[in-house]
């Protein structure tokens, strides 16, 4: 059964000297086609969200309410190129890599306060 299976399959494959049906650039198209989708799908916004994290750690500054990648909310109280000084509490301290740090804080006013 196995060999009957095998002699249609070279039957209907293309004879030496025959060209490849639709050969040369049309065999690219699907390549370029599933290249352009996952540049618009995945490439792109993560460039967008790259970049948009580059302006907000450019922009930090002093007394900026922030959240970490670790989840830790407090106040920039010192700032350099690569770390952050982060009040977390009443003379609580903690330098953080300029790059952990997510966004602001929806957090208003100083990180000790009780709402």
């Amino acid at each position: 059964m196995n060999f009957t299976i095998l002699s249609v399959a070279y039957a209907m494959a293309p004879q030496a000297g025959e060209g490849a049906a639709g050969g040369g650039f049309s065999a690219f198209i699907p390549l370029i086609l599933m290249f352009v989708i996952f540049y618009f799908l995945l490439i792109r916004p993560q460039q967008t969200k790259a970049k948009k994290h580059r302006e907000l750690l450019d922009g930090l500054k002093r007394d900026d309410m922030v959240v970490t990648t670790g989840g830790i909310h407090g106040k920039i109280t010192g700032i350099t190129d690569t770390i952050v000084t982060i009040e977390i509490a009443s003379n609580v301290k903690i330098k953080v890599s300029k790059s952990h740090v997510t966004g602001l804080s929806p957090t208003t006013g100083k990180p000790d306060e009780k709402k």
